[in-house]
């Protein structure tokens, strides 16, 4: 069994309605993205030799994750300060993207591989998400 990987770099800013630290004020981050993927090689045809084709891997992440979330507001639209926040953006053409939680590194890996698997054929088995250069979390298929 194989394993591949791509990293992806983008920028988002958020905040942590609650936190009782500096993160519970409206900033940004660069975050880089590493989606692995197993599985064993074609045996045949164009990809012969490939678990996948980075090309593929890379449209699909940039269809599902990179498009509507970079340089994007990420925001718990349960918490009613940071969806006034996304309004506010909203109506000043910026744009916000929405998860059901906080926006912790570690529900962005869990969404983003959520995302990845449901709406993809991919066999990701793992998703790394750097909030910083030394700071990530990570989330695995059971």
């Amino acid at each position: 069994m194989y394993k591949v990987a791509k990293e992806f770099s983008f920028d988002m800013a958020h905040l942590l309605d609650g936190h009782d630290g500096k993160c519970q004020n409206l900033h940004g981050h660069t975050y880089k993205l590493q989606v692995i993927v197993t599985g064993d090689t074609y045996q045949e045809g164009a990809k012969k030799g490939m678990v996948i084709d980075f090309t593929d891997l890379k449209q699909a992440v940039n269809e599902i994750i990179l498009q509507p979330m970079d340089h994007a507001f990420i925001y718990d639209q349960t918490s009613e300060r940071e969806c006034k926040i996304a309004a506010l953006l909203t109506e000043l053409n910026s744009k916000t993207f929405a998860l059901p939680y906080r926006t912790t590194a570690e529900n962005l890996a869990r969404f983003m591989f959520a995302r990845l698997t449901q709406y993809t054929a991919l066999k990701i088995t793992c998703i790394r998400l750097w909030e910083t250069p030394t700071s990530f979390a990570e989330y695995e298929a059971d």
